[in-house]
């Protein structure tokens, strides 16, 4: 997977060249630690994880759960698996775990549809409930479409809630601010 992860971020670099400082830390990471380490949870120095924007263009909003151990609300997603083939595949199955959504098509940004629409960095903090220590997520970040959603079924373990915010909201929180301005680019 780590050979896999390096050539996805090449691919994004060629897109967005401006951005090579902010993942020189996810890729001396990715150099550092072996296919294991890098999905394992207790891995301190942090693990690779994905996530999806789900973009519904009938309401022309974005879905986000409520994560409640995070006490916020973010968009679906989750840790990369030892078994998992690709990043997309893996945002895939985390999207329809914790909604139940399976209609889901992926925006591309780029002929290879593993490069994502963003790949991010972002400190976790101490998890109580599992005890796990603070640590680094390092992101691939998709941006998928539906139609339509006829229910949202959450896995209540990792999420409580949902609501749809339009691209004013997402705008609005300071996480997001660069991806949005990728995301108008492609809705």
């Amino acid at each position: 997977m780590k050979d896999l992860l390096l050539k996805i971020i090449d691919e994004y670099l060629e897109i967005f060249p401006n951005e090579k400082e902010r993942l020189s830390q996810f890729i001396k990471y990715l150099k550092e630690h072996n296919d294991k380490e890098i999905t394992d949870w207790n891995n301190t120095d942090g693990h690779v994880v994905v996530g999806g924007f789900i973009y519904n263009k009938t309401n022309n909003k974005f879905l986000m759960l409520y994560h409640n151990d995070l006490d916020s609300f973010l968009y679906p997603g989750g840790h990369i698996e030892s078994n998992d083939n690709n990043p997309l595949d893996t945002a895939k199955r985390e999207i329809y775990e914790e909604t139940g959504i399976n209609n889901i098509t992926e925006i591309p940004i780029k002929d290879n549809r593993l490069v994502p629409i963003d790949i991010d960095t972002h400190v976790i903090p101490y998890n109580e409930r599992i005890n796990l220590k603070e640590h680094f997520h390092y992101e691939f970040r998709y941006l998928f479409i539906i139609d339509d959603t006829k229910e949202i079924k959450l896995e209540l373990n990792e999420v409580s809630k949902y609501k749809w915010v339009s691209i004013n909201e997402l705008k609005e929180d300071n996480n997001y601010q660069e991806i949005v301005k990728k995301i108008e680019e492609l809705i």
